[in-house]
């Protein structure tokens, strides 16, 4: 069976936005099944609609299987792992400028009503990258070492990208390297 890789785009995101597309075609080069969802209501968005979307998007999830998340993205990423049953499992996520509260952003805060179940979250994947830019307007850094800390998380920290968005007017945000390598390193040893 191939691998495959499912992006997941942010709050107020696009899938064909900034590197998204760039690692899809990457990805299915090196022989990956790779989608690009669009996130329901992505200016309003829901957590049970996102986890739903993502679940639709897996089907079945397996050693086969890595998700990709952008900003709200990665906790949606991480709803959706907690919600996984007790023998399913996923063999990757790589989260790029992932963060675990709701930065003050009032319409991001449902999605942190619950605690964060990140014993239950590594039941279901073991292996984790957390990608961050060092001046990024949105997620502080902090949350670098909160990924570290509770999954173990690969932390790679890389300089200016701001928030890895295409609206950051980054030249480099159209590709990230980084993710793929990630990925790319995670299936070694699927």
């Amino acid at each position: 069976m191939k691998y495959r890789a499912i992006l997941i785009h942010g709050y107020a995101g696009v899938p064909k936005d900034a590197w998204r597309p760039w690692l899809r075609d990457e990805l299915e080069k090196r022989g990956f099944l790779a989608s690009l969802p669009s996130m329901p209501h992505p200016n309003h968005p829901k957590e049970k609609e996102w986890v739903k979307k993502i679940k639709k998007e897996v089907k079945h999830p397996d050693e086969n299987t890595f998700l990709v998340g952008h900003s709200l993205g990665c906790i949606a990423i991480l709803r959706y792992l907690e919600s996984l049953g007790t023998n399913e499992k996923i063999s990757g996520a790589v989260f790029v400028a992932g963060f675990s509260d709701d930065l003050n952003i009032p319409v991001l805060s449902p999605f942190f009503e619950t605690p964060i179940k990140w014993e239950a979250i590594k039941t279901h994947c073991k292996r984790f990258t957390a990608i961050y830019s060092d001046n990024d307007q949105w997620v502080p850094m902090r949350h670098a070492e909160i990924f570290k800390e509770k999954l173990n998380a690969e932390i790679i920290l890389r300089k200016g990208m701001k928030h890895f968005s295409t609206d950051d007017e980054v030249e480099e945000s159209l590709k990230l390297p980084s993710a793929l390598t990630a990925i790319l390193n995670m299936a070694k040893v699927a």
